[in-house]
């Protein structure tokens, strides 16, 4: 399809027509697809693609901009990419996982990812949501709120109490103490 094809298309699939919103899904699954590739976890590619040509065959009415459709479609598909490595974070940091952990109660002094891992899952999945996409995915503030449906300030003071929350977890002193070190005279 050339592109003043495709701009027409996409004109008209903005105003409604279900066959013109069907050719222009088509043309842009091949493009979600490698991004994905690039940007989501193998098993997960498939799905970040369905789900992001479900989320622009419902929102592609309300874009403002048609020549910002291929950075708005691309930046789709990549918070669904996030959305689903988050999800299997989540998964895989539930504290019945960590109870699984072979080895001794307290972890070693230089355990600090097993020690981040365990305040993270103690915190409310909430809170746990909002410092994932911030400290680990690098989102902004707006992007979080918007993908929380929050105002930014509430994703700011959520983000706030996430990390004060963490450090008070990490900074227990009921956790595991360290060994005493040994005094030399």
């Amino acid at each position: 399809m050339q592109d003043s094809q495709f701009e027409h298309s996409l004109d008209r699939a903005r105003q409604g027509d279900r066959t013109a919103l069907e050719r222009v899904l088509v043309r842009s699954r091949q493009d979600l697809r490698r991004y994905a590739e690039y940007h989501c976890a193998v098993n997960d590619v498939e799905d970040a693609v369905q789900e992001s040509l479900l989320l622009v065959s419902r929102k592609l009415v309300s874009l403002r901009e048609p020549a910002a459709f291929a950075s708005w479609l691309f930046r789709i598909v990549k918070r669904e990419c996030n959305r689903l490595k988050r999800a299997t974070r989540l998964v895989l940091m539930q504290p019945s996982d960590l109870e699984e952990i072979e080895g001794p109660h307290c972890p070693a002094p230089n355990g600090l990812v097993r020690d981040v891992a365990r305040a993270l899952a103690r915190l409310p999945a909430h809170y746990r949501e909002a410092i994932l996409m911030r400290d680990l995915e690098g989102m902004s503030i707006a992007e979080i709120a918007e993908q929380l449906a929050l105002h930014p300030e509430a994703a700011k003071a959520r983000i706030h109490r996430a990390r004060s929350l963490a450090r008070q977890y990490l900074s227990d002193s009921d956790a595991c103490p360290l060994p005493a070190l040994p005094v030399s005279g």
